[in-house]
């Protein structure tokens, strides 16, 4: 009976120290900032990298002109790139993510066929050069704005293209993401919000895409944000750091106050989800300086709210 009780003891210690571990303080992440390409000078990345930066996001919506055409020769685009990239490696920058350009004729579930392959082509023509920077994340918006009535043929039409394009970001060792969309109503000026605007969207979604397509999240797109991250677990692959209030693209720095997250739920529920990628903000600031500031203090509120100092 002894040896049966201290069994059953040990068992629930193993099962609930299994389950959740809050008494273990969680290691700190590091620490990101999205960034447009031709900002990627020498100088600006060895500052954030001096101030705490470790990794970027680095758009490449620059190198496109308003009817959606490549505005540099390709010579002079891969000249680009390399220097971005020779900056990043110089200051010890990790480039993390490629954010894909997007807008209302480059979106991944129109549902003229042509006009979809043209952008599944546009798209495999900018991964060309994300290639060079090696990142480790490439990162899609599912869609713009929809016609109504329309979102189940939009449905169909992204994962179509994120089926082709998936064999692309592949090939050059990079995983692909989506990211959710802002959307707390289905409807806005006789058009609807975008895919994967709500928890339950963005859950059906993602279940009918390949396994190795991934979660980003979106803290400024989405009311409560954490309900999101706790249903995409160990598909989230990584975020956007801003706050908001999840009814327009406010992308308030966290520390502002002007926003409506609750940052304690937020690094709860990454923890939670074992999320390991970078803290990687999307959001208005003063200085980069201010990032790991900022980070640490939500960290801090973070440990000493859940007890874990």
């Amino acid at each position: 009976m002894k040896y049966l009780l201290c069994f059953l003891m040990m068992t629930v210690h193993y099962s609930s120290s299994m389950a959740f571990n809050w008494s273990k303080r969680p290691k700190q992440l590091k620490i990101g900032y999205s960034v447009g390409i031709a900002s990627m000078t020498p100088q600006k990345m060895q500052y954030a990298k001096s101030v705490g930066i470790g990794y970027v996001e680095v758009s490449l919506s620059s190198f496109l002109d308003k009817s959606r055409t490549f505005k540099f020769t390709e010579v002079e685009m891969i000249e680009k790139v390399k220097a971005a990239k020779k900056a990043a490696d110089g200051a010890g920058i990790k480039i993390w993510s490629i954010h894909m350009p997007f807008a209302k004729d480059i979106d991944l579930s129109l549902a003229d066929e042509a006009e979809r392959h043209n952008v599944v082509s546009l798209h495999t023509t900018m991964l060309k050069y994300a290639k060079l920077l090696k990142p480790e994340i490439i990162l899609f918006h599912p869609s713009y704005f929809l016609g109504l009535n329309e979102r189940e043929l939009r449905k169909e039409q992204l994962i179509k293209s994120a089926v082709e394009l998936n064999k692309e970001v592949r090939k050059i060792n990079a995983v692909m993401v989506i990211e959710n969309m802002l959307g707390f109503e289905l409807q806005v000026a006789k058009r609807e919000w975008p895919l994967c605007r709500t928890v339950e969207e963005t859950t059906e979604i993602m279940g009918r895409m390949p396994a190795d397509i991934y979660s980003a999240i979106d803290m400024n797109h989405i009311k409560n944000p954490e309900k999101l991250i706790r249903a995409m677990g160990k598909r989230l692959k990584t975020v956007h750091i801003a706050d908001g209030k999840g009814k327009k693209e406010d992308h308030f720095f966290p520390c502002s106050g002007e926003g409506e997250n609750n940052w304690v739920e937020i690094l709860s529920a990454l923890n939670e989800v074992g999320y390991k990628g970078p803290f990687m903000y999307e959001s208005a600031h003063k200085d980069v300086k201010d990032l790991k500031v900022c980070y640490d203090t939500l960290y801090n509120n973070f440990v000493n709210a859940k007890g874990l100092n």
